[in-house]
């Protein structure tokens, strides 16, 4: 398997990925939920389980894209989060539908509130010092660990993992709330993991492989460690998916970017920081002989 060789094909897909999610970013930007942009909760007990169908059949009637979430012990309450700007006489005709099509009783309508954009842009200034600072932490770990350049190929590595989840919601439009902000963070952790594994093994062949070539220790590498990354990636992939398909709206906001990013996470640990690493060491001449 020559990884090596074949960077530029790697690279290429990736940043072909990259560019047409941040052409549609910064021409439409993303499907920002009620937490950035502010607007209006609603959380009413409703005695029973509605599917979200049933519940849009009411929803649609203000806002298309409003987000429904089950909650209680028995799923019996929704959540409504719209980015719609409702005053009191609006949010108590919601209520009505339901207490009208429901028979329900003046106290099931539990909350009620607006949401500020101010909240919003606190939460995006948080998510983006939260994500930065991981990444300045992971860079200077793998420096004391292994070496600088082992822990920049890392991050420009992760950057690659956070881009194209970045580019998959803005091609698709799906919403994104503070759940994606975890998973973002989730997504950091379980790539460096992977990354790690990986220059682990070229480290400990740097001084078994001494009369190799930077390029046959790196393919080397990847082929012994690449059972094991598709294996632990395949396994948590499984269970994330379950719970996406299973899991109630709330759990498939924070299941979606997990997916996307153990499936990218696990490319770039392969196919992106070990090249990366072999280009900033040895600048791209795979023939070259080490010292």
């Amino acid at each position: 398997m020559n990884i090596i060789k074949r960077r530029n094909i790697f690279f290429a897909l990736s940043g072909l990925l990259i560019i047409v999610g941040l052409v549609v970013f910064f021409t439409s930007g993303l499907n920002l939920a009620i937490d950035f942009t502010g607007g209006t909760l609603m959380q009413i007990e409703l005695d029973k389980t509605i599917e979200v169908p049933e519940i849009r059949q009411i929803t649609d009637g203000f806002d298309k894209s409003a987000e429904i979430i089950h909650a209680g012990d028995n799923k019996s309450q929704i959540i409504i989060k719209t980015k719609e700007d409702l005053n009191n006489e609006k949010r108590q005709s919601v209520f009505n539908q339901f207490k009208e099509k429901y028979k329900l009783k003046d106290e099931a309508f539990l909350q009620s509130r607006k949401i500020g954009p101010s909240i919003g842009e606190e939460i995006k200034r948080r998510a983006v010092l939260s994500v930065v600072a991981a990444t300045i932490g992971m860079l200077i770990y793998i420096t004391i660990r292994f070496q600088f350049l082992y822990g920049l190929s890392a991050v420009i590595a992760l950057l690659h993992d956070v881009l194209i989840a970045i580019a998959f919601y803005a091609v698709f439009k799906v919403p994104v709330n503070s759940s994606f902000v975890a998973a973002i963070l989730t997504i950091v952790g379980y790539s460096i993991n992977d990354t790690i594994v990986v220059f682990d093994r070229i480290r400990e062949n740097l001084g078994k492989m001494r009369k190799e070539s930077y390029d046959d220790i790196i393919n080397t590498s990847i082929s012994q460690t690449i059972v094991r990354s598709i294996n632990t990636s395949f396994t948590t992939l499984i269970a994330i998916s379950s719970l996406y398909i299973f899991g109630v709206e709330a759990v498939k906001d924070f299941a979606l970017p997990l997916i996307i990013g153990i499936v990218v996470g696990t490319y770039s640990s392969i196919f992106i920081a070990s090249p990366i690493w072999y280009i900033f060491k040895k600048g791209g001449h795979s023939k070259t002989k080490r010292a």
